[in-house]
């Protein structure tokens, strides 16, 4: 039962410690974009060069954002510019037939105007077919900030077409390894959801696993063994303060927020099996919610804050079950393959997604809730701990690609992909963070 126990519970942490074996010589590893596969289904969409009044910063125009953000959607297919027969910046400039003439279905345009420190954006979104408006707005932001004014355009523009929430705004944490010393340093990085201004946020020789955002996007709560086995931490990503939330004998591990940000799912070992535990951050109390001979880990929420999916080996190997509430009878989710485990609800209640084994291989599936089917989604090899973007319409995971260690999104359906490669080192552990307004 020990053997089991350890290859059960602590394969997370061999991945992150096997991450001792791979050189890198960057002090941060930037993650780089590699758009890999198209949708063949995804909308024509024409992002129109802005028009801009004033000095405007150095570094990726504002329109060049947009358009990436939305072709790393998987669902749009942006027209190059240098393809474009003119470009208008507003309504009275833009002519429907040469749009229609070039086969998209809608044109953003728009203009940038300094205004001391700040930059205001005018921006509109047309429907070509029906030569109509659907989108208009003014937004602004500090200069130094253009990166996040661009990503707020692409966020009302993805809803405007699709009627969806854009998540372009939201954050990415993630694990990095530099042996450039020597020795292994273990970075906890934040940065946006295309891997820049990227920030370190903790550094250690140990290991540091399992990132999660509170529901507010303002704490992570994570896996360090800084003290030489494995302690949950809280961090307050705007002060830096850190808290030790589980440190019990034994394990700690694979903490989850709760929808309301007050407690921790976490897995813990303190009675002698690893066990499933809900911790209220305030009292510290720890509640017992599985109570089985197996083990049982990696639980998280369902879309509706009432029952979790979590893993189990109770089967006689690791499978995705869900327990309704707490005290109820677990119900088992997968029956694929041998191998399923790190289960991810979306955000829609109709899908769970998870590692999937199949012929010695490891890849993401995902199980619809409503018919039991089930989906391989990734076509890579040794793919590990997916996260499902706030809008469920995403999906970031690790891998290896050509020998190299990066993080690959798709589309919820697989349709498309790109990666986001370290430029040096190796980077694991992706957490998608929450839709703040």
């Amino acid at each position: 039962m020990k053997q089991k126990i350890s290859f059960s519970l602590l394969r997370a942490t061999f991945a992150a410690v096997a991450l001792m074996l791979v050189a890198a010589t960057s002090a941060q590893a930037e993650l780089l974009i590699r758009i890999t596969e198209g949708a063949d289904s995804a909308i024509p969409v024409s992002v129109v060069p802005f028009a801009e009044n004033g000095n405007m910063p150095a570094g990726d125009k504002l329109s060049s954002i947009v358009q990436a953000d939305l072709a790393m959607s998987g669902e749009f297919r942006p027209l190059p510019p240098e393809k474009m027969l003119s470009l208008p910046s507003r309504r009275s400039e833009v002519y429907f037939r040469d749009w229609r003439l070039l086969g998209q279905r809608y044109v953003l345009v728009g203009e940038l105007t300094r205004e001391g420190d700040r930059i205001q954006a005018r921006y509109e979104l047309f429907d070509v077919n029906r030569e109509e408006r659907i989108l208009g707005e003014t937004a602004a932001a500090p200069a130094s900030n253009m990166r996040s004014l661009a990503h707020h355009v692409s966020d009302k523009v993805y809803e405007a077409i699709t009627g969806v929430k854009g998540a372009f705004s939201t954050k990415l944490a993630y694990v990095t390894l530099d042996m450039s010393n020597g020795e292994p340093r273990y970075r906890l990085e934040v940065s946006d959801i295309d891997g820049k201004r990227a920030r370190v946020r903790l550094q250690s020789k140990e290991p540091i696993l399992s990132p999660a955002w509170s529901p507010d996007g303002k704490k992570l709560a994570y896996v360090s063994f800084e003290t030489g086995k494995p302690v949950i931490f809280v961090h307050e990503l705007s002060t830096g303060q850190r808290t030790k939330v589980a440190d019990f004998p034994g394990l700690n591990s694979a903490p989850a927020w709760s929808a309301d940000g007050q407690s921790l799912l976490m897995t813990l070992s303190k009675d002698g099996n690893a066990e499933i535990y809900q911790m209220n951050l305030q009292s510290r109390k720890v509640t017992k919610l599985t109570n089985h001979w197996a083990i049982d880990t990696e639980a998280v929420w369902d879309s509706e804050g009432k029952g979790i999916f979590f893993t189990s080996d109770r089967s006689g190997g690791p499978q995705i079950y869900y327990m309704a509430k707490p005290g109820a009878e677990p119900r088992r989710i997968t029956f694929g393959s041998r191998y399923n485990a790190r289960p991810r609800p979306d955000n829609t209640g109709n899908y769970v997604y998870y590692v999937h084994q199949r012929d010695q291989a490891f890849h993401i599936a995902r199980t619809n809730l409503k018919n039991d089917e089930e989906t391989i989604l990734t076509r890579t090899e040794s793919d590990e701990t997916p996260s499902v973007s706030p809008n469920g319409r995403m999906l970031i995971y690790a891998t290896k690609h050509n020998g190299e260690s990066v993080l690959t999104v798709v589309s919820a359906d697989g349709g498309a992909a790109y990666s986001l490669p370290a430029s040096e080192g190796d980077v694991r552990d992706p957490a998608w963070g929450p839709i703040v307004r």
